[in-house]
């Protein structure tokens, strides 16, 4: 590129962040929206649509795991792939956070249950959120979330639990310096939103679940404190992006 007699001999490259997603028209959501506003790029891959994972990070910033309506425990070979695979952003200390089923798998791989609610209660609509004492220390967190799960995860040995909620206790957690894990869902757009309210409306009559008007109301009320949360934690686990590359002028010749 020649500018004013000078070339640019390497462009700047926005950072990578990995966003793995689990069926063919999930999106990366708001948190695909902040991340790029912020200066990053997606690097979308569906393992369970036969994308491979990077054996390595070194060309990623981070990586995300999304949720989906299956379960850690499922003996689907890419829930088994994925769930191993975490083994590289702990190896490389590699910002990583899991989103619901994410957060689950993430738990599972240090150890931890993951399992229905002994009373069979589920979480569907938006239900209250704590912070610890650990977690106000890092940041304020939303009063309101929302969720979307039947099943939730044991506080992984060695981790420090972030929020707490009253049907299932292990709402956010922090492993190491670059691990995290939240059980609900900040990233829904409101077209996410209503898709998921209409092709999910079989849970509702689940225990603990809301009815989809609840749901769509619980936004107009939650969803503006709950986008500034995500905005703040996405800054929190991932930083400001660095530009890859060099940019190096030389006369032209």
């Amino acid at each position: 590129m020649f500018q004013n007699g000078w070339i640019d001999s390497d462009v700047l490259r926005p950072p990578k962040i990995l966003a793995i997603l689990h069926q063919e028209r999930s999106s990366a959501g708001r948190v695909g929206q902040l991340l790029i506003q912020a200066g990053f790029a997606l690097d979308i891959r569906r393992p369970a649509l036969g994308d491979p994972l990077p054996e390595t990070l070194a060309d990623h910033a981070g990586a995300v795991i999304f949720g989906g309506p299956m379960s850690a425990n499922d003996p689907e070979e890419f829930i088994h792939a994925e769930t191993d695979w975490l083994k590289v952003p702990l190896a490389e200390n590699k910002p990583f956070l899991g989103i619901c089923l994410g957060a689950q798998m993430l738990a599972k791989h240090l150890g931890g249950e993951v399992a229905p609610h002994p009373e069979g209660l589920v979480e569907i609509g938006w239900y209250p959120l704590r912070a610890t004492e650990a977690g106000s220390e890092l940041m304020e967190w939303p009063s309101m979330v929302y969720h979307f799960h039947r099943e939730g995860f044991a506080l992984p040995a060695s981790a420090t639990l972030l929020a707490t909620g009253d049907s299932y206790a292990n709402q956010a957690f922090r492993y190491g310096a670059n691990a995290w894990g939240v059980q609900f869902h900040a990233e829904l757009t409101r077209a996410m939103m209503q898709r998921w309210v209409v092709r999910g409306w079989e849970r509702f009559s689940l225990s603990g679940a809301q009815h989809g008007r609840q749901h769509l109301e619980g936004r107009m009320i939650h969803d503006a404190l709950l986008k500034a949360w995500l905005q703040r934690f996405l800054t929190l686990v991932f930083g400001k992006p660095e530009l890859e590359g060099s940019r190096q002028e030389t006369a032209r010749s």
